[in-house]
């Protein structure tokens, strides 16, 4: 394992990196919940593994039996402050956002309960795997409060995203595997193996080719089809004329495992 220079002193998080990827570990008993330090964190965690050159994939799971079971209640906004709202809320979404702007695919590992912000947290990520006894489920319904739409129609059908909202239902691995919410579902034991797996493939293809799909997918989610496509094609073209790709060719042709320098 290796050390991550800028992430030394962290508090909420762990994180591990060996065979260019980075394997990111929510440890804040006792059940991962998120507070203000835990974005902070996080936030700072994805930006440094953004620029890293030794992490070409990522892994985010949890420790312990949850995988994060939502928002810390107890660190919730004052709402007689002028402006304690939309500030906490535009934290919030940098919790978010820095794990779909990270430019390294990112594979949430569902060890176990993903509850509200932590269901979001793992529907942001860019493969979804979970264990068999895992569960997501949205409880805002039953608080009051309001959120999560967005992410859960990305990847729900209409009818189960409003199931799955409007009841606040607990959803098993197995029942989101067979509804195309995970890409693959595993028993307890071999959850992270499989994502640490797949992971170690990713960060074995082209680092500039999987990074220009990553940037594709992000983008295309908004354009129409033919603008999606003809963006996709102006990345092939300049990846065209790199090294990793001329590499990536030569390693082909000359049956050897290629050797990447991400340029």
């Amino acid at each position: 394992m290796s050390a991550i220079p800028g992430l030394e002193d962290l508090t909420v998080f762990r994180v591990e990196v060996a065979d260019g990827v980075a394997t990111v570990i929510i440890d804040r008993p006792p059940v991962n919940a998120q507070n203000s330090a835990f974005r902070d964190e996080i936030t700072r965690i994805f930006d440094v593994l953004h620029e890293s050159a030794d992490v070409r994939a990522i892994v985010l799971t949890g420790a312990g039996k949850t995988f994060s079971a939502g928002a810390d209640l107890k660190d919730r906004p004052d709402a007689t402050r002028p402006g304690a709202f939309p500030r906490h809320g535009r934290a919030v979404r940098a919790g978010f956002d820095c794990v779909m702007e990270c430019r390294k695919p990112v594979i949430a590992a569902v060890n176990g309960a993903a509850i509200g912000a932590g269901c979001v947290l793992a529907l942001v990520c860019d493969i979804v795997l979970v264990a068999e006894d895992s569960f997501m489920s949205m409880t805002e319904v039953d608080v009051g409060l309001a959120g999560g739409v967005a992410h859960v129609l990305r990847h729900f059908g209409q009818s189960d995203a409003r199931m799955f909202l409007l009841t606040a239902r607990r959803l098993s691995g197995t029942e989101l595997y067979r509804m195309n919410v995970a890409s693959g579902c595993y028993g307890k034991d071999d959850l992270l193996p499989a994502a640490q797996a797949m992971a170690r493939e990713i960060a074995g293809k082209v680092p500039l080719a999987v990074e220009a799909a990553k940037r594709a997918f992000t983008l295309n989610e908004y354009m129409p089809l033919r603008e999606g496509y003809v963006y996709e094609q102006t990345q092939t073209a300049l990846l065209a004329k790199t090294e990793d790709t001329k590499e990536a060719l030569a390693a082909f042709a000359e049956k050897r495992k290629p050797v990447f320098k991400g340029r």
